[in-house]
């Protein structure tokens, strides 16, 4: 979201979104508008990560398994399977009678094609996070067999993930797959996608749900779906506010107006995934001195600054990984984490030889949106008291992941190593070795010794031995002031619903779900 101070619900706003709705094409009675800030990049779930793709591969696409309203997996196109006793096969048996939006039967070797194509050679951008797959094998039409060269703890979670959507065979050899043409088994189908504009859905009346927490199991139950981009938040809620839209995310900013309003439900999503943290430049002073990260951490109070900035919309996260994720426990992280204390600041300053006429000078990269820049402004104004001078730099995402990484590879840079406020999001620790397994993320912390721990993760499938290794991670993380958790959610999630849509429901880890979905008069 882009928050946006400036209130612009009259005439203007109004004809602004009328054009909007002109160039889209005209909405029909039985369609649900969904208006949001960005478009996917592309249709196809092994070419894009953002958020934005994900959901309205959702919406077209369905998984081997599921989450429930807890966060954990349970059956879905796959209604059992059977583990080797080795850990090293998954045996899945699907569900009969699942139909492909072009008619044919969903079975073994769509899960092989998808499987297999995520491997090829032109690989999923999440190909890692499958695992070390070794082979597929089609045993009977609803029955497959999936080998790993080695135990995987994260991979029944992953086939949970939008990013593991079942892709139908039909798609092989199809040029325009990914950009014009989508076959899933989801509870809508593709009519088409006009880049930067709009993506429009038409309901999938062969669809059964057999795992995701709603309960309607069969077809959705309005005509389409017309997932439209409108960049700029007041605009979204002009439309709103005259029905051009149905759904959307609000201007930041106005959520108390619109709550005092009552005129729109507010749904806020939980169990996000999301974690904001703090991370160093390590690789040159001054925060390859501990000393200077434990500073940074007990100088800010995080539980002030999102209590002003977000007003309970998020909340105080310890841990390097959100609530809501296996492995994280507020009362364990917080017995590894730095409580907001300005004179232990101060004397960790003093042991690395600075004070009150020799401040650390150092920079803060935040990313655009969500009311960052006013939660970074909190955060200056709180190291300043201790004696560390900020100057803070607002980027878009990408450019701060390629600054981040740029600062971390340059140890002979003179000038004084930087910190940013970083957000991931993830379902499962793994999330931990994407980041901190050498050579991380963005060639930042690495160690033999954090290497094996979080290889371990990995490796064990029993849940309290998994559970075990993940808080080693966690403790050595924290004790190393690495990462340091600061709130969850990290892109403030959170949507506006006009009163003739009931049903509107956001599932854990940021999956909204139409399926019980109803327009009203």
């Amino acid at each position: 979201m882009i928050p946006d101070r400036l209130r612009h619900t009259g005439p203007g706003a109004l004809a602004l979104t009328g054009f909007l709705t002109m160039a889209a094409g005209p909405a029909l009675a039985g369609d649900v508008i969904w208006a949001r800030y960005g478009d996917i990049d592309s249709l196809d779930p092994h070419r894009a990560t953002s958020t934005l793709s994900m959901q309205v591969w959702d919406q077209i696409y369905d998984t081997l398994l599921a989450f429930d309203e807890d966060g954990a997996a349970v059956p879905n196109l796959a209604k059992s399977w059977e583990v080797s006793d080795d850990g090293l096969s998954y045996t899945f048996m699907l569900q009969d009678g699942v139909i492909c939006h072009d008619g044919t039967p969903f079975g073994a070797e769509d899960v092989k094609f998808t499987v297999d194509r995520a491997f090829g050679d032109n690989p999923s951008l999440t190909m890692t996070n499958w695992g070390p797959i070794e082979t597929v094998e089609v045993i009977d039409d609803l029955t497959v067999r999936i080998t790993l060269e080695s135990t995987f703890g994260a991979f029944l979670p992953f086939l949970a993930d939008s990013f593991s959507s079942m892709v139908c065979l039909s798609n092989d050899d199809d040029p325009d797959f990914g950009s014009a043409t989508a076959i899933g088994t989801g509870p809508f189908k593709l009519d088409n996608w006009v880049q930067g504009d709009e993506v429009v859905l038409s309901r999938n009346d062969d669809y059964r749900n057999f795992g995701k927490p709603v309960e309607n199991d069969g077809p959705v139950q309005f005509d389409r779906l017309i997932v439209r981009t409108i960049p700029e938040a007041q605009t979204r809620l002009a439309a709103l506010r005259t029905g051009e839209a149905h759904i959307a995310e609000p201007p930041f900013d106005d959520i108390p107006d619109i709550r005092a309003e009552g005129d729109l439900d507010i749904v806020v999503a939980e169990k996000t995934g999301q974690n904001v943290f703090w991370q160093f430049t390590i690789s040159r002073p001054p925060f390859d001195d501990i000393r200077a990260r434990q500073a940074v951490a007990h100088a800010t109070d995080p539980e002030m600054a999102i209590d002003i900035i977000y007003g309970g919309l998020s909340e105080r996260e310890w841990c390097p990984i959100a609530r809501g994720v296996f492995g994280n426990d507020q009362d364990f992280c917080q017995q590894y984490g730095y409580e907001y204390d300005p004179d232990r600041a101060r004397e960790l300053l003093a042991e690395i030889g600075f004070g009150p006429d020799n401040p650390l000078n150092t920079t803060m990269y935040v990313w655009t949106g969500g009311n960052r820049h006013m939660l970074a402004e909190i955060f200056q104004a709180q190291l300043a008291q201790v004696g560390i001078n900020v100057s803070i730099e607002i980027l878009d995402i990408g450019t701060m992941n390629a600054r981040v990484r740029e600062q971390n590879e340059s140890p002979d840079d003179p000038s004084p190593g930087t910190f940013d406020m970083m957000t991931w999001g993830w379902y499962d620790p793994d999330i931990l070795y994407a980041l901190w397994h050498s050579p991380g993320a963005y060639s930042g912390y690495t160690s033999d010794e954090l290497d094996a721990k979080l290889e371990l993760t990995r490796e064990l499938t029993d849940e309290d031995e998994r559970l075990e290794a993940v808080q080693d991670v966690i403790r050595y993380l924290m004790e190393n002031a690495v990462h340091i958790g600061l709130y969850t959610p990290g892109w403030e999630w959170v949507f506006a619903v006009r009163p003739e849509i009931e049903g509107f429901k956001v599932g854990v880890f940021l999956h909204p779900m139409f399926q019980d979905v109803r327009l009203t008069d």
